[in-house]
């Protein structure tokens, strides 16, 4: 019934930048934030960054603060995920999260996911 479609991902040298998009069919999400977490292999999935309804509220993991931006377009019912300074420590794929509660740091405050989009850091 809601569908998350991530793309944007793929293989980048250690100091580029990639730029993922989340796109949300269906309802609109009023008042639920969005976010962003990932899962390198043999390791749990984890946070990575969240933004409220309005953007005017962002969250990030601590390993990524600094080097990543979430941001969205609420008409278009997208969320992106700027990253710039990769590191082959953010090799992972990545998972668009949607209708969120709370702040949405956490995987149970989330609703809809994504089927998720691989990126690769080599160095």
């Amino acid at each position: 019934q809601v569908q998350l479609v991530e793309s944007g991902g793929g293989l980048v040298q250690a100091g580029g930048s990639l730029r993922l998009s989340c796109a949300a069919s269906g309802r609109t999400f009023s008042n639920n934030p969005m976010g962003w977490f990932r899962q390198a292999p043999g390791k749990e999935r984890e946070f990575v960054a969240a933004i409220s309804w309005s953007g005017g509220s962002t969250y990030y993991a601590d390993s990524v603060k600094g080097r990543f931006t979430i941001s969205r377009d609420n008409a278009k019912n997208t969320v992106y995920l700027t990253m710039n300074s990769l590191k082959p420590e953010d090799t992972a794929v990545y998972y668009c999260a949607a209708d969120g509660v709370g702040k949405g740091l956490v995987i149970g405050e989330y609703d809809y996911w994504g089927q998720g989009t691989q990126v690769t850091v080599s160095s």
